[in-house]
């Protein structure tokens, strides 16, 4: 991450405190979110979206259905990040925005990085390099993939909204395209 980038991210998350929620934390978001991307992500990899309503939007969930519909059984066993898999979690674009007509929402594009044991090929679509993780020995060696995923969450801030975030984008790259 740029250091322009991080300020900017800083500044947004003080704008959310000082005008949207006075005890928003990163920290507790980020928690949060990591909870989320485990659930909904292993929910994905069943095809449970019957599951998934209040979670994610209408818009994702309709994507996925058709997505999900194409996708090889390995490509969606590699979906599912156990909660203990996620290696590395970042924030990405942070936006505060208004609609036309007043309401007030926030976003918070998060980037997950986990391991996942599936059984993909060295080279999955799109001819970029799936990176391997070899555990043990060269007779039990197991073989794990790290893998990325994106995932939007958006909360209305509007006086009389449900407090709660609701994944608006999910992207898991060359897996679910």
């Amino acid at each position: 991450t740029s250091p322009l980038a991080w300020l900017r991210t800083r500044f947004y998350y003080l704008l959310i405190r000082l005008y949207f929620d006075q005890e928003f934390s990163i920290e507790e978001f980020t928690r949060g979110a990591k909870q989320a991307f485990s659930v909904v992500s292993k929910l994905l990899s069943q095809h449970k979206l019957d599951l998934l309503d209040e979670l994610v939007s209408a818009e994702v969930l309709q994507v996925l259905k058709e997505k999900l519909s194409l996708l090889p059984d390995n490509h969606r066993d590699a979906l599912a990040a156990d909660i203990d898999a996620i290696m590395y979690t970042t924030e990405g674009d942070v936006r505060i925005y208004y609609d036309d007509d007043g309401r007030k929402f926030v976003s918070i594009l998060m980037r997950f990085w986990y391991l996942n044991g599936a059984n993909l090929p060295d080279e999955v679509p799109g001819e970029t390099k799936v990176f391997q993780i070899v555990f043990g020995d060269e007779s039990t060696k197991e073989k794990r993939h790290l893998l990325t995923a994106n995932y939007e969450f958006q909360r209305e801030f509007t006086e009389g909204a449900k407090p709660d975030w609701t994944i608006t984008r999910i992207e898991h790259p060359r897996l679910l395209e």
